[in-house]
């Protein structure tokens, strides 16, 4: 009987897991049909933000205050405020993988349902030094056989303060030729606005953290060199059993 094969999201996923619990990171998952609370406003996305417009959003009808979630960023203030309920105070460390949904047009870099992965540590002395060295590890596992270098550009988040963009570079005789030295733009990411920690219940007075985004359609595209992101909902068994 001829075998199966694992779709590239669902590897990376495994993949990342066991990178990240070798860091001393959690797994966490969340509903994909959120509300406003968690989706937007515990995450100092303001009324009048242009995310929460009817263009990037599902509003679900009949469902007053409901989404299909934009981001997996919800489960920050998820899973913050399920540990304060247990009687847990940091430190926190937690990944969450995840499918989203943003209201795009279709093309060979967008889809209107894709994957992200967040990442989440809170403690009294996490600092942006540590969200390099943590991306720094991620990335030098994940493309074996690279030196990896990382860099932070400023940039603008609701939920973070200071908010970075992390761009990443690759170096190395192993690096396909299409990456070799190039800086690519992979995240978004920066340390937990005080708001943020004050809404899921954490004291931003004792404790800080980082966190960040990054879209795994994207990461698999450069990892497995796939030049269109539409292959991997296509649910074609040509592409899959490539992997």
């Amino acid at each position: 009987m001829e075998r199966g094969h694992i779709h590239p999201i669902s590897s990376l996923i495994r993949e990342a897991n066991r990178i990240f619990y070798e860091m001393g990171f959690t797994f966490a998952e969340g509903p994909l049909l959120e509300d406003e609370w968690h989706n937007f406003d515990a995450l100092n996305v303001p009324k009048d933000h242009p995310a929460r417009d009817m263009q990037d959003t599902f509003f679900i009808k009949n469902e007053q205050g409901m989404v299909l979630r934009t981001h997996t960023s919800n489960l920050q203030i998820r899973y913050m405020e399920e540990q304060i309920k247990k009687g847990v105070q940091p430190p926190y460390r937690v990944i969450v993988p995840g499918k989203v949904f943003r209201n795009e047009a279709t093309d060979m870099t967008h889809e209107a349902e894709f994957f992200q992965m967040e990442g989440l540590a809170v403690g009294e002395d996490v600092t942006l030094g540590n969200l390099k060295g943590t991306l720094e590890r991620f990335f030098k596992e994940l493309f074996k056989g690279a030196n990896v270098e990382i860099r932070f550009r400023p940039s603008f988040f609701p939920f973070t303060e200071p908010s970075v963009e992390v761009d990443m570079r690759l170096v190395g005789e192993n690096v396909p030729e299409k990456l070799r030295d190039r800086w690519i733009e992979m995240m978004g990411a920066g340390m937990v606005h005080p708001q943020v920690l004050k809404n899921a219940g954490v004291d931003p007075e004792k404790y800080q953290g980082f966190a960040f985004g990054m879209g795994l359609d994207r990461l698999a595209m450069l990892r497995w060199g796939i030049d269109d992101v539409r292959l991997m909902h296509s649910a074609d068994l040509r592409f899959v059993n490539q992997f």
